[in-house]
């Protein structure tokens, strides 16, 4: 009886270390690096992630609840970038990525994420993302959240099986720039295609490539491999697969 009730206890636990709900804001940060984070002791989870469509990048995901932990990692990193040789820190100069900033800070939208609840439950056990990011024209946020809500009709037209979480810039890049995050546990989910949309819905796709046309002025779709030597995740993130993400020195 003790053994079950044990038993029970543990798969609690692990259930309750996995994350149910959206961060509420992200950063990333294009090309740095993951050691100042684990000098700073960060108490955010970080994704490191490279680049395998586009330009040769990578990206380091922050994980936010509020902007108190924006500021307070943004204090613990400054502390090491004090410490460092001023050699170190001329390689953290800001570059030409993500418009003219090398770093951007997104909020979450619910509102235009499809299934969040499912697609953070799978951020732990994910190995690529699917990301896309748009810019929209100024004035056509609600015709942009009219878009999404379109797109998400084909998705359930189709059963696509591609949750998504979205977040919207709110400092880093020009304004109306938003950051579709869809995790992925492996890159063999597009070995099925495309498929096809059904007849009742073809209306509803035609419709929305005439409002993506009139509404959006950039878009572009980009795939990232998460790389676990890059990132740094608490114990609990990592729990569903501990030896991915904390791989044993080589």
């Amino acid at each position: 009886m003790k053994t079950i009730l044990l038993a029970g206890i543990l798969v609690s636990c692990a259930a309750a270390q996995i994350p149910t709900e959206p961060p509420n804001l992200i950063r990333v940060v294009r090309n740095g690096s993951i050691q100042p984070y684990a000098d700073g002791k960060a108490a955010v989870n970080v994704l490191g992630m490279s680049a395998t469509s586009g330009l040769s990048e990578t990206w380091m995901l922050e994980l936010h609840d509020s902007f108190g932990s924006l500021e307070d990692l943004d204090k613990a990193l400054k502390t090491v970038a004090s410490a460092r040789p001023p050699s170190e820190n001329a390689a953290l100069l800001p570059d030409d990525v993500l418009a003219p900033s090398r770093a951007v800070v997104g909020v979450y939208r619910p509102a235009l994420s499809y299934l969040p609840g499912q697609a953070i439950r799978i951020f732990p056990t994910a190995r690529y993302f699917d990301i896309m990011v748009c810019r929209i024209r100024p004035g056509s946020e609600a015709d942009f959240a009219g878009l999404v809500k379109l797109r998400e009709f084909r998705f359930d037209s189709i059963n696509l099986d591609r949750p998504e979480i979205v977040y919207q810039v709110i400092s880093g890049a020009p304004s109306g720039t938003y950051i579709f995050l869809a995790p992925l546990p492996s890159l063999r989910m597009m070995d099925n295609g495309r498929p096809f949309t059904p007849t009742y819905a073809e209306g509803v796709e035609a419709a929305a490539r005439k409002k993506a046309a009139d509404t959006e002025i950039a878009r572009q779709h980009l795939w990232f491999r998460i790389e676990p030597r890059m990132s740094y995740v608490s114990e609990e993130f990592a729990s569903p697969d501990p030896g991915f993400w904390h791989p044993t020195p080589r």
